[in-house]
């Protein structure tokens, strides 16, 4: 099927980034090259997510505030209903993460892990251009221009460790590399967005996880997220790709972002942001009254998913609010034909659960 107007011309700009990534990555300029390569990689993922929205007649703009939407609602939005995996999205979800510090503070990425992330999403992008527009990047962009290293990528697990040590190093007494330590912090926490779609960076899980390396904690204890990844590399040169693969890991413990004996960085970021429906803002999403709503929650269980509610404490006043999690669970029953009638009356307001 042709591409429709809006389609074509967003799809000509996630082209167009691509294209200036790509030169950038291989310039002989270090100058400033690290943050172009990651300001035009997010912009062409968020532009070809927006092409594929956009041919499948979403709407890409804002009732409320009349502006198009943004990154985070275009990845919701393919993941859940156009053929976005969750590994393809982890991987834009690292460069976007990568890009967020580059742009607004400072981050330091290797050259052997800014080529891995470079080709993982080359990977991606391409792969999911084909699937789900039916077209192939090397039509727009030849393989010999296709970044090119003389670091090429190497074991994922190995690669971390070694960064790991090498924090520890830095933060070493005397060593007076302290920034360098905690802008290499930035970017393996970035990376666990391979894993988890909720990636903020604040001070205090930089300053959490530098006190964890300096008492001598262990990587997994640190970053549990990342021993559950592993990578496979296909081919080389300009023709070289990398798929990001889950593995068995450790169990995740999750902590508060203010939790004083917390010492992993694993912790649920800006809940608020995750969770930011209230019951009436949910019931009106489904296209419910409230009490309807409540009824159809204590059937699904909602309310005893962490993943989908969360209850806010401020002082002694106690405020549910829910996330994506809830709403998508809920649509999902409704559209496989859920006996809202029967959900009514064994589980409305004031009935007892389960009757």
């Amino acid at each position: 099927m042709p591409l429709v107007r809006d389609a074509k011309t967003l799809n000509a700009k996630a082209i167009s980034s691509m294209r200036i990534a790509m030169e950038t990555f291989n310039s002989y300029s270090d100058d400033g090259r690290v943050t172009s390569v990651l300001l035009h990689l997010q912009h062409a993922v968020e532009m070809v997510m927006k092409a594929v929205l956009c041919q499948n007649k979403v709407k890409l703009f804002d009732k409320d505030s009349g502006r198009s939407i943004g990154f985070e609602r275009c990845l919701g939005l393919c993941q859940a209903n156009f053929g976005l995996t969750a590994l393809e999205a982890g991987v834009f979800r690292v460069v976007d993460a990568l890009r967020d510090d580059a742009q607004h503070w400072f981050v330091y990425i290797p050259e052997d892990i800014l080529y891995m992330h470079t080709r993982a999403l080359i990977t991606v992008f391409d792969a999911y251009l084909t699937r789900s527009l039916d077209l192939d990047l090397n039509s727009f962009i030849p393989a010999r221009v296709l970044p090119v290293s003389t670091m090429p990528p190497g074991d994922f697990e190995f690669l971390v460790d070694r960064e790991f040590k090498l924090v520890g190093e830095l933060l070493r007494p005397g060593n007076r590399r302290r920034d360098e330590a905690r802008a290499r912090i930035r970017t393996l926490l970035a990376m666990e967005a391979l894993v988890t779609e909720e990636v903020a960076i604040s001070e205090k899980d930089i300053n959490r996880i530098e006190r964890a390396i300096k008492t001598g904690s262990e990587l997994s204890s640190v970053f549990p997220r990342l021993n559950t990844i592993n990578t496979t590399v296909d081919g080389a040169g300009a023709t070289l790709k990398v798929h990001f693969t889950k593995k068995e890991g450790a169990p995740v413990k999750f902590i508060a972002g203010d939790e004083p004996e917390g010492a992993a960085a694993v912790r649920e970021i800006d809940l608020q942001k995750k969770f930011h429906m209230n019951a009436s803002q949910l019931a009106q999403k489904l296209g419910l009254t409230e009490p309807k709503s409540v009824a159809l929650r204590r059937c699904l269980g909602i309310d005893d998913d962490p993943g989908c509610m969360h209850v806010f404490k401020f002082g002694k006043v106690k405020i549910n609010r829910f996330s994506d999690n809830a709403l998508r669970s809920m649509k999902d029953a409704i559209k496989d034909g859920i006996d809202l009638k029967k959900v009514w009356i064994d589980f409305r307001p004031g009935a007892r659960k389960g009757v």
